[in-house]
């Protein structure tokens, strides 16, 4: 799977940690930053990250910043993008099988990095129900169409 990563300063950490293991499943990893602990915006990173999805160059993004909010917020505001900020293994399990999101978003200093890890890999791990959620799916995304 083709997934980019973004983070801002305060997720730098757990990036740099989440890339090597995607790298280590054989999935192929574009990193848009940032590059350091040093303080920064995370919409610099975020944004590119999120789009590189709805542009079809990457199937899945990962967002991490400090509590997952300012990288859920910016992620919902670019249309074709479902963010989702998850809090544990179920929310990441839901999220995919009922929403069918393509960008989730984490808080780096929220949890535990095993714990992001264990999010991570159920979110990849599960497909989309779409049935009955295609319907309510449709719903929101027709807001994009407004």
């Amino acid at each position: 799977m083709r997934i980019s990563l973004a983070s801002d300063h305060a997720g730098y950490q757990f990036k740099a940690k989440l890339a090597a293991e995607l790298r280590s499943q054989g999935h192929e990893v574009k990193d848009f930053g940032t590059d350091s602990e040093s303080s920064c915006d995370y919409p610099d990173f975020g944004i590119p990250a999120a789009r590189s999805v709805v542009e079809g160059a990457a199937d899945r993004a990962i967002l991490c910043c400090n509590n997952g909010i300012g990288m859920s917020m910016l992620a919902n505001r670019i249309p074709g993008v479902r963010g989702a900020l998850v809090y544990s293994s179920s929310t990441a399990e839901r999220t995919r099988q009922h929403h069918d999101s393509n960008v989730l978003c984490l808080g780096a200093q929220e949890f535990g990095d095993e714990t992001l890890l264990e999010w991570v890999s159920t979110w990849l791990g599960t497909a989309y129900e779409a049935g009955r959620h295609a319907r309510r799916v449709g719903k929101f995304e027709a807001l994009e169409r407004e």
